[in-house]
């Protein structure tokens, strides 16, 4: 269902328009507010915190970036001269509220795409029109939106290099637009204080070690500060946990303060003025269009939000291990470059691209866990959780996926550890108890001699856990479970 963008009136100048603002808390770049702009009449831009509706609520780590950048985007607005307006509860009654006290006649937004907003968007948007008010929506989130990238055939791509070929052939960019110098908007409409929300922990407040800034400007420093540094060895220091080798931007992609097309031209300037390698650039822009391809993939097949998208995969054999979810949950399992992993997610609610390849492995094939459980943990735990990217990964890990990796290929810890972490900067940073221990053991502290550990002041299983699983025999139930997936694929086909 589309939002129609067709009208059949022209409102009077003096009658406002409304912004609503989801996952684009952005002023420039920001088709919504360019077009409701362009009008000529008052913006009231409001920003409406639904915990109780259709749509998933964010977790307890994405609240707190949001906190931080409704801030930031709320100091931005009072500066230009439209102050945000802040309402909590059901979307389509706080809207309806908000035009009934300024009596707007239209709402601009940009999509969200993923099938249960999709589907709100689309009843709130018939329901208003109903009744006089036109709703506007645009794309400000992706690359390209999904149903415009498809096969030959017409359907969706369903494996990732044929989409990027597509995507990047297919789509016209979008003009970049700088914020606007001033926005005519609409003083003393009753707004909730952001404060009383309380978003952000206090008693205790755990995520005081939280690494980014919220916010445009926080957005753009990121990008800047990536494009200047790492992008010129992007494709082979994003792999090395212990530098600086990301960009860093997937919360700021996912919030919205960041145009995906903004970080597109920046990477491809830089390769233009002869910055950075244009191929190092364009691993950066495929990076992008995976976050695309995620996005698409739950648009167009949104049964893989809680089901295999490859039905076979269904049937796998999943474990009830309780003791062994909460030993990685709180990075205790006794691999080191796991519990490296998701101590940095408690810690800092973020981790490193490659170490959460690797968690994911551990969790599904060593532990034989369902993909679901640990896209819940990272739902809740990631401040960059984005519906698209969280599910699609995990499926890509666990081999249910489009265009994911077999399921038979299980990530071993320690020669993960060894390849990525080779000088221990990242274990020796997040799992300080190991720090004593010499390279040479630090990814398999078990398999060091007595005198090794007592040197390095360890006692295995009191300062640091012996292994959760044998990961040899962990890898040989893996690919038992694997047996019964082949089994129900032969029964699909027959």
């Amino acid at each position: 269902m589309e939002i129609d963008p067709v009208t059949t009136e022209t409102p009077p100048d003096d009658v406002p328009v409304i912004v609503w603002f989801r996952r684009d808390l952005r002023l420039a770049d920001n088709p919504a507010l360019t077009h409701a702009m362009a009008t000529g009449r008052p913006v009231v831009p409001v920003y409406i915190h639904d915990e109780g509706g259709t749509v998933r609520p964010a977790g307890a780590a994405s609240l707190w970036w949001l906190d931080g950048s409704l801030r930031a985007l709320a100091a931005d607005l009072a500066a230009k001269g439209a102050p945000l307006v802040l309402r909590r509860g059901n979307c389509e009654a706080e809207l309806r509220h908000l035009i009934a006290e300024t009596g707007a006649a239209t709402v601009f937004l940009n999509r969200l795409f993923e099938p249960e907003a999709w589907s709100r968007d689309a009843d709130i948007a018939h329901g208003l029109k109903a009744e006089g008010v036109e709703c506007r929506g645009f794309n400000g989130s992706l690359l390209a939106r999904p149903g415009t990238v498809l096969t030959g055939s017409g359907g969706p791509y369903k494996v990732f290099t044929p989409f990027l070929k597509a995507l990047l052939a297919g789509t016209e960019p979008p003009p970049l637009t700088v914020a606007p110098a001033a926005i005519a908007g609409i003083q003393g409409v009753a707004s909730d204080s952001l404060d009383d929300w309380a978003l952000k922990p206090t008693r205790p407040d755990w995520a005081a070690g939280f690494v980014g800034t919220p916010g445009e400007a926080g957005a753009m420093a990121a990008l800047e500060t990536f494009v200047d540094g790492a992008l010129s060895s992007y494709s082979r220091d994003r792999d090395i946990p212990g530098v600086s080798g990301t960009s860093r931007l997937s919360p700021h992609l996912h919030f919205g303060e960041l145009s995906p097309w903004r970080a597109v031209a920046a990477a491809r300037a830089a390769a233009a003025d002869g910055r950075v390698p244009g191929a190092e650039a364009e691993k950066f822009v495929a990076q992008l269009g995976w976050r695309d391809f995620s996005s698409h993939l739950l648009h167009q097949f949104p049964a893989m939000a809680d089901r295999a998208f490859r039905p076979d995969y269904d049937a796998m054999p999943w474990r009830d291990d309780p003791a062994g979810l909460a030993a990685w949950q709180t990075g205790r399992t006794g691999f080191p470059i796991v519990d490296a992993g998701m101590r940095q997610l408690w810690a800092t609610g973020w981790m490193h691209n490659r170490v959460r390849m690797i968690v994911g492995s551990f969790l599904v094939k060593d532990l034989l866990i369902d993909w679901r459980a640990g896209e819940r943990w990272f739902w809740n735990t990631l401040v960059d959780a984005d519906p698209g990217n969280n599910i699609q990964n995990w499926q890509w890990i666990a081999g249910s996926g489009a265009d994911a990796a077999p399921y038979f290929r299980v990530f071993n810890p320690v020669t993960q550890g060894e390849k990525f972490d080779a000088d221990g900067h990242y274990v020796r940073t997040w799992v300080p108890e190991l720090r004593g221990l010499p390279d040479r053991w630090l990814h398999a502290p078990w398999s060091a001699p007595p005198e090794i550990l007592r040197q390095a002041g360890i006692r295995l299983g009191h300062d640091y856990p012996r292994p959760v699983v044998d990961h040899g025999e962990a890898r040989l139930r893996a690919l038992e479970a694997l047996r019964t997936v082949s089994q129900a694929r032969g029964h699909h086909e027959d």
